[in-house]
């Protein structure tokens, strides 16, 4: 927690959260995030909201969107389906990124499987997320695809889905909570650690929730990593 207190400045301030304007792109931005600079995230998103002329950003900021300005799981779904996941990375994405060096899929594949999955549990829009909440069946299915058996990818997305409760537990996050403390954590033991950290700075009068904590470590491991006249992003 002092480690936090010390290094994290933004910590006593309050930032609106931003939601897409559709599920769907939760699901874009939790699998091509894995291994990569989130700039390149970004613009792979916004190329696809491109090429189908969709909007990115929900209608008002920091609330998700309605149901009826969101565009539902199962239309993404046949929009993508009407081409092969190459075509998609090429031509939709502009992304060729695999989920794995080693017998990996195209991110491209890996989405269009993640929405399918989402389809089959009944989740069409941000106020069907509970469906799937704590659902060993939906994530044994997640889990099932190539490159999610970590369910880095499946925590991320629940964030962005609006679960304040959770992190993403990648390199930057293993990376500071290494710094503090001087070891190596899981991603089951750095989520429970930093869920406690954010009840310890919550009961001494700070307001926090581990999605908050874990925006403002990413951004702390960033600016290091380029010096401090960095853009900072929101990247839940």
């Amino acid at each position: 927690m002092n480690f936090c207190i010390d290094n994290l400045d933004e910590l006593s301030t309050q930032v609106v959260t931003e939601y897409y304007a559709h599920l769907p792109l939760c699901v874009i931005d939790s699998v091509f995030s894995i291994g990569v600079k989130y700039e390149g995230v970004k613009n792979t998103i916004a190329r696809m909201c491109d090429y189908y002329k969709i909007a990115i950003t929900a209608p008002q900021s920091g609330q998700i969107p309605s149901k009826k300005t969101q565009i539902a799981v199962s239309k993404f779904n046949e929009m993508l389906a009407d081409n092969t996941p190459l075509f998609l990375a090429e031509n939709v994405y502009k992304n060729r990124q695999r989920t794995s060096v080693k017998n990996g899929i195209l991110k491209a594949e890996a989405v269009s499987r993640f929405l399918s999955v989402l389809n089959d549990f009944g989740v069409e829009y941000y106020q069907d997320v509970y469906k799937i909440s704590n659902n060993k069946s939906f994530e044994f299915c997640i889990k099932s695809i190539p490159g999610q058996k970590s369910t880095i990818s499946l925590k991320y997305f629940f964030m962005l889905a609006g679960n304040e409760s959770l992190i993403k537990p990648d390199r930057m996050i293993l990376r500071f909570l290494y710094d503090a403390t001087g070891l190596q954590y899981s991603i089951e033991q750095s989520h429970a650690l930093l869920l406690s950290v954010s009840q310890e700075l919550n009961a001494i009068g700070y307001v926090i929730t581990p999605r908050r904590l874990d925006n403002l470590i990413w951004n702390y491991q960033r600016s290091r990593s380029r010096g401090k006249d960095h853009i900072k992003i929101n990247r839940v």
